[in-house]
């Protein structure tokens, strides 16, 4: 296994994951219904989200908290995205990006579980 290293990789990774993440019976249902249908744009933004984060090349612009914000979602799906995340990073790649990838995406299920609950606890 080798570390990422380009865009193919990111790729790949993004690629798979959201497979996984589509046939997932927790939070497959959540995902498919929100893009409904629009997966391949999904799949181009998080191509560019996830080269500006692991390769620094700027591609990304934009927010990606927003459109999570209103998601029916709780901490026991972001567990479970992290879990299949790590599960398909460590299946194909090795070294360090890869493992700044588990970090990064474990801080971002964190963020935005933590905004999601202050959002619903604060709503009037």
């Amino acid at each position: 296994m080798q570390d990422i290293q380009n865009i193919n990789d990111i790729k790949q990774m993004v690629d798979s994951f959201y497979g996984r993440v589509q046939k997932d019976d927790l939070i497959g249902p959540i995902f498919n219904e929100k893009l409904n249908g629009r997966w391949p744009e999904h799949l181009e933004k998080m191509y560019k989200f996830w080269e500006t984060v692991l390769l620094d090349n700027h591609s990304y612009y934009g927010s990606p908290f927003a459109p999570h914000a209103r998601l029916p979602v709780e901490k026991l799906h972001f567990d479970r995205w992290v879990m299949l995340f790590n599960q398909n990073m460590d299946e194909q790649f090795k070294g360090d990006i890869a493992e700044e990838a588990k970090w990064r995406a474990a801080k971002m299920a964190q963020m935005f579980n933590y905004k999601i609950d202050y959002i619903r606890e604060n709503e009037t």
